[in-house]
C-alpha cells in the first residue's frame, strides 16, 4: 500500500457511510432576502410626526395624593432649568384648566393643547388639574392622570407643581421642547 494522502484518507474512512442527499445536515438559516432587509431598514428610520394616545396609560396611572407636589424631568434637563421652573422664573405663555373634566375629555384636551403649544414653539405652559379628593376613594383623580400623561408626551421636558399664586399643588408648570423649525410659513 502507498503512503500518499489519498490512501491514508481511505484507511481512515473505512467503515464510514456516505451522507445521502436527503440526509443533509442543517447548515443554518437561509440567506437573507436583501430587498426585504432594505425595506425593513427603511421602515425602521421613518419618523411619525403625530402623537398617538391609545388610552392604555389610564390603566397604569402613577397615583398621587391630593396635596402631593409633582416634579419630573427628562434625562438631560439641567437642574438649574428645573429650579427656575419651580421658582416661577420661566414665564408661562399658555394656561389650560382640566379641573372637573372626566378622564377622556381631559386627556384629549391636554394633548391637543400641547400639540398647539408645540406648533407655536411655546417654552412653558401651566396646566391646572385640581386636587379634589377622590369620589370613591379608589379611582385616581385627574391629577394622577396628568402626572402620567405628561411623562409620556414627547414634547414635555419636565414639570413641577406651581407656586401658590399660580395654583399650588393643583397646577403644574410644564417645560416644553422647542424644535425651532427653519423656513416655517405662518
Amino acid at each position: 500500500m502507498q503512503d500518499d494522502d489519498f490512501s491514508l484518507f481511505q484507511n481512515e474512512m473505512r467503515g464510514v457511510k456516505r451522507i445521502r442527499v436527503e440526509a443533509r445536515a442543517d447548515t443554518g438559516k437561509p440567506k437573507a432576502d436583501r430587498q426585504q432587509l432594505a425595506q425593513r431598514q427603511q421602515n425602521a428610520i421613518l419618523t411619525q410626526q403625530t402623537t398617538t394616545v391609545d388610552g392604555l396609560s389610564d390603566l397604569f396611572v402613577i397615583d398621587v395624593g391630593a396635596e402631593d407636589e409633582l416634579y419630573w424631568a427628562r434625562d438631560g434637563v439641567q437642574e438649574g432649568q428645573m429650579r427656575k421652573l419651580k421658582a416661577g422664573q420661566i414665564a408661562f405663555e399658555g394656561s389650560l384648566d382640566l379641573h372637573g373634566m372626566n378622564v377622556e375629555t381631559a386627556r384629549a384636551t391636554l394633548w391637543d393643547f400641547l400639540a398647539e403649544a408645540a406648533r407655536f414653539e411655546v417654552r412653558c405652559v401651566r396646566v391646572t388639574h385640581g386636587k379634589a379628593a377622590r369620589i370613591d376613594g379608589r379611582r385616581p383623580m385627574v391629577k394622577s392622570h396628568v402626572n402620567t400623561w405628561l411623562r409620556q408626551h414627547p414634547q414635555v421636558l419636565g414639570f413641577t407643581s406651581c407656586l401658590a399664586k399660580h395654583g399650588g399643588t393643583g397646577a403644574v408648570y410644564v417645560l416644553l421642547k422647542r424644535t425651532m423649525l427653519e423656513g416655517r410659513d405662518e
